[in-house]
């Protein structure tokens, strides 16, 4: 995990991913999880996405787990809560009601550090993810979450026009992390209006992750 350049990023306010409203792709295709209320969803590396809160509103409990510090402490202040913080080794646990987000190295995170998780939104981790890493982390997410059934959104480009993040994962990516243990839905593929940054065209996969 390059924390220097996602430090520099939200220090900077260099944030274009962090979007102001919730992601569409969230609201319209998260009751495909088919999970209660009051389930427990994680979001990898959430920054302070604003899906957070609507989550919440809708009556989810949230858990999450981001590298940077400021991007927690900007999300519980724009959510107007006041967290309580504990230590837990090299990881920072900030908590509130129905809220509990790790700051730190996800892969640092246990599964008995986390709790029990029922389901999984992953909007901006695996795509946030170098290629040497992706392997590591799928396999590190289903080991502490129990294989959580999933919804996850990719991006696919040509990469030789626009380095990442967000890097560009195809479909057979996806099966080769996934395939073996969840069924996999493919939601919703559409073009992004105007691409990437202007620099390529870029297609937006939306995906259900099932448990086998």
């Amino acid at each position: 995990m390059n924390t220097d350049f996602w430090r520099q990023r939200w220090e900077s306010n260099n944030i274009a991913f962090h979007k102001s409203e919730a992601n569409p792709a969230l609201v319209n295709y998260f009751e495909a999880l088919a999970i209660a209320k009051d389930s427990r969803v994680f979001v990898p590396l959430s920054g302070k996405t604003l899906d957070i809160g609507w989550l919440l509103a809708q009556g989810y409990r949230v858990a999450g787990a981001e590298l940077i510090e400021i991007a927690i402490q900007q999300l519980f202040a724009e959510l107007g809560v006041t967290p309580q913080i504990l230590e837990l080794g090299e990881v920072k646990h900030y908590s509130a009601e129905h809220i509990d987000l790790f700051v730190g190295d996800i892969f640092q995170i246990s599964s008995e550090m986390l709790g029990s998780v029922d389901a999984i939104y992953d909007r901006a981790a695996l795509v946030a993810l170098p290629a040497d890493v992706r392997d590591r982390y799928t396999a590190h997410l289903g080991q502490i979450t129990d294989q959580a059934p999933q919804l996850l959104i990719t991006y696919e480009y040509d990469q030789t026009l626009m380095s990442g993040p967000p890097f560009s994962i195809n479909s057979d990516e996806v099966y080769r992390h996934y395939g073996d243990r969840y069924q996999i839905s493919q939601m919703l593929s559409q073009e992004l209006p105007g691409g990437f940054r202007g620099k390529c065209a870029a297609r937006e996969t939306v995906w259900l992750l099932q448990r086998r």
